[in-house]
C-alpha cells in the first residue's frame, strides 16, 4: 500500500504543515495566532498540496487558529468539497520572550532549549514560553477530539487532515507513535499520515514523513535524533 492508494481499513491522520511565509523566510520566530500569512510561495505550496492529495478518501479538514494554517487548509478542503474546521490547541509551540525575534542570540536559546527536548527534558520551558509537555497537554486531546469526531460522523477508514505548525507536529507525532520515536524535518506543506494501529501501545503507526532540505534557520530544522 501506498499513501497515494490508502487502505480503507483504518482511519489515517494527515498532519499538514502550513506553506511558507515571510517570517519562514526572514528566519523569524512567529508562534503566536494569528501570525504571518503565506507568501506567494506558501500559496503555490498549498495549491500543489491540494492537488497531490485530491484523490484522498479525506472526510474532514482541521486547522489551527493561525492566519497560515487556514490559508493551506482551504485550498485542500476546497478539493472535497469540505469546509475548513477551525480547532483550538494546535498552534504552534510558544517561544514567548523570543517572539518575532530573527537574530542569531534568540536562535541559539530557542535551539538549545529544543536540543533539550529531544534529549528527554520536554519539562524545559523556552523563556517565557512553553515545554514540550505543555505542547502535548493542549495538542494531544485535540487529535483525540478531532478523531472521535470524524470516526463517528463517518465511520473507520478514510482520512482527516489537521493543518498545524512544523515543531508542533513533530512533537506531537513523537508522542504519538512513542517518545523514542525519531522525528524528522517537515518542510512547509509536507505532510505526516499516521494509521490507526490499536495493535500498538500509543495507538498509532507511521505511514508516509514527507521531508527534504531544510530552510535555513526554520524552527522545524533542529535538534533531531537523525541530525546529530
Amino acid at each position: 500500500m501506498t499513501p497515494e492508494e490508502p487502505e480503507q481499513d483504518e482511519l489515517r491522520l494527515v498532519l499538514l504543515r502550513h506553506g511558507q511565509t515571510d517570517a519562514n523566510v526572514a528566519r523569524a520566530l512567529d508562534t503566536v495566532p494569528p501570525g504571518a500569512p503565506l507568501n506567494e510561495t506558501g500559496r503555490a505550496q498549498a495549491s500543489g498540496v491540494a492537488e497531490l492529495i485530491a484523490d484522498w478518501p479525506i472526510r474532514a479538514v482541521h486547522a489551527s487558529r493561525a492566519i497560515r494554517a487556514r490559508q493551506t487548509a482551504e485550498p485542500v478542503a476546497l478539493a472535497h468539497g469540505l469546509g475548513v474546521t477551525v480547532v483550538d490547541g494546535v498552534h504552534e509551540i510558544f517561544v514567548g520572550e523570543l517572539e518575532g525575534r530573527s537574530d542569531k542570540p534568540a536562535r541559539r536559546e530557542f535551539d538549545e532549549v529544543y536540543d533539550a527536548w529531544w534529549g528527554g527534558d520536554l519539562a524545559r520551558a523556552l523563556p517565557g514560553g512553553e515545554s514540550a509537555l505543555d505542547l502535548r497537554a493542549r495538542y494531544l486531546p485535540a487529535v483525540d477530539r478531532i478523531v472521535e469526531q470524524t470516526e463517528r460522523a463517518h465511520g473507520p477508514g478514510g482520512m482527516v487532515v489537521l493543518v498545524s505548525h512544523g515543531a508542533a507536529i513533530r512533537l506531537a507525532a513523537a508522542a504519538l507513535l512513542g517518545d523514542t520515536a525519531e522525528t524528522r524535518y517537515v518542510p512547509n506543506a509536507g505532510r505526516v499520515v499516521l494509521r490507526r494501529d490499536r495493535s500498538v501501545e500509543t495507538g498509532w503507526a507511521l505511514e508516509l514523513w514527507d521531508s527534504g532540505p531544510a530552510l535555513v534557520g526554520d524552527v522545524t530544522a533542529g535538534a533531531a535524533p537523525e541530525a546529530h
